[in-house]
């Protein structure tokens, strides 16, 4: 499971919880212009723009968990099992693997217009990274400095859906949050508002009860609707500093401690947090045991490059 949000100050902000029970050699990695990604079912892509963000890297290929290309586009992939499913070749579309569906938009797209332009095209086709790397079923956000979109490959076909809520989480369908936020629409920050006769005895305790209702826990339509208040109603002065701060504290509300979420494959947990400066290509991370804010900047490197940049992530579990 997973949260992942953008946040507008005076630059745009996009990042993410990544929540496992596992590792699977995750690091920072900046893709230059002329690295060729080799398509399995659509023409390589020789030139293209560059991007950062975290992935694993098996067979020189980076397998993009989310990432920020040099235009200020960002996208990240989501668990959506259940859900999720890919398709058989078809020779009247674009046939991109979804381990392929990031770098396909983020290489090619200024925007999130332009990018759904592309899907329009697509197919997202069923083929496996390799026997040992299947297919993980997923949905992704796509934003830009203006808007956010989210796109579900489902058994009906491709849904692309706005998002002015720019926070994505887990299941259900992407429907089923945008109907579950009107459940929530009388929360404030501010004291609790009585609906009742003036004469009962009733008052404001404590501090926050404006919201009072607002869930705690982990399941994926409770993050959904925890993070967009949060968001919704940060504050933060527009430096830099302030700006990746108030970020981590807003993915800090939805975390996950370890022991407090079991799968059959161990305890799920938050292995890291990270904010892409999507303005200035700057990548901030931190992870489960290491809250330290770490930073590289996409452009610490000449980006007409054709070699990946990796960066090892300090305090990750294996």
């Amino acid at each position: 499971m997973c949260t992942a949000i953008s946040y507008k100050n005076k630059d745009v902000y996009f990042g993410r919880n990544l929540d496992l029970e596992r590792g699977y050699g995750e690091s920072v990695v900046i893709t230059p212009r002329q690295y060729i990604f080799q398509m399995r079912r659509a023409k390589s892509m020789a030139s293209h723009y560059a991007m950062i963000g975290m992935a694993t890297v098996v067979d020189e290929f980076p397998l993009y968990y989310e990432a920020t290309n040099e235009k200020g586009l960002s996208m990240a992939g989501l668990n959506f099992p259940g859900n999720a499913v890919y398709y058989e070749y078809d020779d009247k579309k674009d046939n991109i693997t979804p381990f392929e569906f990031i770098p396909w938009i983020l290489g090619q797209c200024t925007s999130v217009s332009e990018a759904k332009q592309l899907i329009r095209k697509i197919n997202l086709v069923n083929i496996n990274f390799s026997e040992q790397l299947p297919l993980s079923p997923l949905h992704w956000m796509i934003s830009d400095k203006q808007c956010s979109i989210v796109v579900e490959s489902l058994k009906n076909g491709i849904e692309v859906y706005d998002n002015p809520f720019e926070v994505l989480t887990n299941n259900p369908t992407f429907d089923y949050h945008k109907i579950n936020m009107s459940n929530y629409m009388g929360l404030n920050v501010g004291p609790a508002n009585t609906q009742f006769r003036e004469e009962l005895p009733l008052y404001n305790y404590s501090l926050g009860m404006g919201a009072l209702g607002l869930p705690g826990d982990f399941s994926s339509s409770s993050r959904f609707v925890k993070a967009f208040f949060v968001k919704e109603n940060s504050v933060s002065k527009d430096e830099e500093e302030s700006s990746v701060n108030q970020f981590f504290h807003i993915l800090n509300s939805v975390a996950m401690p370890k022991g407090c979420v079991w799968t059959k494959n161990g305890f799920e947990y938050t292995r890291y947090s990270s904010c892409c400066n999507a303005d200035k290509g700057i990548y901030y991370y931190t992870t489960y045991n290491n809250l330290e804010i770490k930073s590289v900047n996409m452009h610490c490197i000449e980006l007409d490059q054709s070699c990946l940049y990796t960066y090892e992530v300090m305090g990750l579990d294996s």
